[in-house]
């Protein structure tokens, strides 16, 4: 399969008139990375990778032992359909191995890809479908402020929705390259959008993942317009979530769906809820990657906060929505926390890790939490015994240092990196003055 998989790429290549292949991979903090070989550089790549120096990439070698390979999977090769049709270029994306032909350690698709082997010796495909939130500005000019393309709000749509046509665009280019789209629409806050994939395995969705962050950009570009990843980039108004609809397949069969249950939930299911609220807070870190993140993770603006579960219930971390009809395989549950600027492999893994670790122990899955937790008070909520998510990249640091089961996910190479660039990240913020310090006491104090 994988060398009829091969030939179909080379010979793609003839026909279409490719000029450039692009070799697409991502650092550890899900930056995509990309050199470009020609043609008739090909075939050898596909064979034995290519190699390139891994300690020009955050994350990756030491300078002692920089030199790694790219090795192509044919699998996901696609022509760029936003390339000049006279200069066609392709894009692959690929894994990162040693010299010797060894997994990497610093590969966050290897990261994955691992995890995912982990699922299928007990029996599982994971399936993820993303609703990717995202806002449009206006080229930022020279104080670097935010200027929104509109003031719409959810399903706004008007005869001049510039947006609109933005995401059309988007859209097709997306049809094109083989990632199918479920909905889209204007979302809550003014310029920003949502565009929902059609779910699919995990390891073709996070690469489905950066691929729709790169022709989101590319496109709005195109038109002289900036699109954004940032959790929160505007006061006062919802930031954006990357929402994540999961289940797990046995075979044909979701593994999720249980028929005589009063939630059809499946007690592989509700292991698998368990699992992540018992190990959300320490995971969340690689979910919610940035100080900006947890500008989102307040109560009052539809993110989650609270570590609880519900069927209908926006305000808990997991939300279990009623499938059409009733249908088996459209059971699953929503994990509501992580944002766009993750690592979408890394994410994938820890939260697939947390869940796998929730069925293997039998973890019991808590009551659900069906009233509005954003109107309860702490006494409340202690009542309950449900727990907050970290409040800070600090905090999130914090309990992602002290747990077995992300380092473990994660690997040491990668855990350590992880950490050290986001304590330093936290380093540079804590040292910022910001105009609202300068407001507030500046002339008070």
């Amino acid at each position: 399969m994988l060398s009829q998989q091969r030939d179909y790429v080379l010979r793609t290549v003839e026909e279409r008139g490719v000029r450039l292949i692009r070799l697409w991979f991502t650092d550890v903090l899900g930056t995509l990375k990309s050199f470009a070989i020609s043609p008739a550089e090909l075939e050898n790549a596909l064979e034995d990778g290519m190699s390139f120096d891994g300690s020009s990439i955050d994350g990756y070698s030491r300078i002692q032992e920089a030199d790694v390979l790219a090795s192509p999977d044919p699998n996901t090769f696609e022509v760029l359909p936003w390339v000049d049709s006279k200069t066609a270029e392709a894009r692959v994306f690929c894994d990162i191995h040693n010299l010797d032909g060894s997994v990497f350690d610093g590969d966050p698709r290897q990261v994955l890809r691992r995890n995912l082997d982990a699922a299928r010796a007990m029996g599982f495909e994971f399936l993820v479908a993303p609703d990717i939130e995202y806002f449009y500005f206006a080229k930022p000019g020279p104080d670097g402020v935010p200027v929104p393309l509109d003031q719409g709000g959810f399903f706004d749509l008007t005869t001049t929705d510039v947006s609109s046509s933005l995401r059309k665009e988007t859209i097709r280019t997306l049809e094109t390259m083989g990632i199918p789209v479920e909905y889209s629409f204007h979302e809550d806050a003014p310029s920003q959008q949502e565009i929902d994939l059609r779910h699919t395995d995990a390891l073709s969705m996070a690469d489905s993942v950066m691929t729709f962050r790169m022709i989101v950009k590319e496109i709005a570009a195109m038109h002289g317009v900036h699109a954004t990843f940032m959790p929160k980039p505007l006061e006062r108004v919802q930031g954006s979530g990357m929402h994540l609809h999961m289940s797990l397949f046995e075979g044909d069969a979701n593994a999720f769906f249980a028929k005589d249950d009063q939630y059809n939930l499946s007690p592989v299911a509700k292991m698998f809820m368990a699992g992540l609220l018992r190990h959300a807070a320490e995971i969340t870190a690689v979910t919610n990657q940035t100080v900006n993140s947890y500008k989102r993770l307040v109560p009052g603006f539809e993110a989650p906060v609270h570590v609880s579960w519900a069927r209908n219930n926006r305000s808990g971390l997991i939300r279990v929505p009623i499938p059409k009809r009733g249908s088996p395989s459209a059971t699953r549950i929503e994990y509501r926390s992580p944002d766009p600027a993750c690592n979408p492999y890394l994410a994938f893994s820890v939260i697939l890790a947390a869940g796998l670790r929730g069925i293997r122990e039998g973890y019991e899955l808590p009551a659900e939490a069906d009233a509005n937790l954003f109107e309860m008070d702490d006494t409340m909520l202690d009542k309950l015994s449900i727990t907050q998510l970290p409040q800070s990249l600090n905090e999130a640091l914090r309990l992602m240092e002290s747990s077995p089961l992300v380092q473990e996910t994660l690997g040491e190479h990668i855990f350590e990196w992880f950490v050290r660039n986001k304590r330093h990240e936290w380093r540079q913020y804590k040292t910022q003055v910001t105009p609202f310090e300068l407001d507030r006491y500046l002339r008070s104090l």
